[in-house]
């Protein structure tokens, strides 16, 4: 049996896996430098220093400003294909054996690219690293409205062959509520897509609500703010909606305080089926292992518990049936998941 004492390196020894991880969040520094000196630079950030500096925030909307920043460096197929792989090879380090990774093509219709050639060019980076397997899951960014997100959906259903599992909505949750993009939902039940949206993370309980009742969706993005509504909790708890938890993010963009001031230990104690995520882990300074390092010394996870976490990300992702059990044995018989 595991020790009730690990040495920090377990954590990032152990196998796991990822739902909630936006690729153009987790571009490596180096990488996203390569690019910054591709495109002439820029004065915001005239160095490698500089450059992580931008990513802290005041708050949410400054997150969402930093992003769409950082995202002008990305403006050619061969971008995408660029940071793909430099992402895949970030997650072989950590030893994530699978992930389901938003990427946002409306973000980059400014500079004439679409959303089946940027999948294409992703997919490319990614079979670089085959010691990974990667799905993806397009954002379709509630920010553009709905009939952005509609046209989008549809160019989306062209490219399902590039390992396309699901779709997403992420942006501003503030000012785009989720009942704006029903129509469009519906209709990514009927083409056989799964569905995940981001909800209570800069909006409320609602939201969580809206994307519930309204979306329908297989899963809750963050969900960090369901504590505001006990009948919430229990409904996430009773209907086995999981939530991808993501608690650095959350105190980075003031979502929370502080992570021992984090529902995560609540909503686990629960009932609720919890994931644990970095979302944009460059962005916001942070990897697996940090963050469950992070809730066993903030609030008091044991080693089971974080073992428990790990395999409800297999249970909650949208593998088949047979490959959550071929994952769940893997990672079991991994000579350092007990050791």
């Amino acid at each position: 049996m595991l020790q009730s004492r690990v040495d920090s390196d377990w954590f990032h020894r152990i196998p796991k896996v990822e739902l909630h991880v936006h690729l153009e969040g987790s571009i490596p520094l180096n990488t996203l430098w390569e690019l910054v000196m591709k495109y002439g630079g820029h004065s915001d950030a005239p160095n490698m220093e500089a450059l992580q500096k931008m990513f802290r925030y005041s708050d949410f909307p400054h997150f969402i400003k930093t992003w769409m920043w950082k995202n002008q460096f990305i403006r050619e197929y061969e971008d995408f294909t660029l940071i793909a792989e430099a992402v895949a090879r970030e997650m072989t380090q950590m030893n994530i054996r699978y992930s389901e990774v938003f990427y946002s093509p409306p973000d980059f219709f400014n500079h004439g690219l679409n959303t089946q050639d940027i999948t294409i060019a992703i997919r490319k980076g990614l079979e670089l690293v085959p010691e990974v397997e990667v799905s993806l899951i397009p954002d379709l960014v509630r920010d553009y409205g709905p009939q952005k997100a509609s046209i989008t959906l549809s160019e989306v259903n062209e490219v399902t062959d590039q390992g396309i599992i699901g779709i997403g909505l992420g942006g501003s949750e503030q000012d785009f509520p989720p009942e704006l993009f029903a129509e469009v939902f519906e209709n990514a039940r009927k083409l056989g897509f799964r569905t995940t949206a981001h909800a209570g993370e800069a909006a409320g309980s609602d939201s969580i609500w809206g994307a519930v009742n309204i979306l329908q969706v297989d899963r809750i993005g963050h969900g960090t703010r369901a504590y505001e509504d006990a009948t919430l909790i229990e409904y996430l708890a009773t209907h086995n909606i999981p939530l991808e938890v993501c608690p650095r993010s959350n105190v980075c963009t003031g979502a929370v305080a502080t992570i021992s001031e984090h529902p995560v230990r609540r909503y686990f104690d629960q009932g609720i089926s919890i994931t644990i995520n970095t979302d944009d882990p460059v962005m916001f300074d942070t990897t697996l292992a940090r963050e469950y390092v992070s809730l066993m010394a903030d609030l008091g996870f044991s080693i089971s518990d974080i073992q428990s976490l790990i395999l409800n990300g297999i249970q909650s992702s949208w593998l088949s049936s047979e490959r959550k059990v071929s994952l769940t044995k893997l990672f079991i018989a991994d000579p350092s998941w007990n050791s």
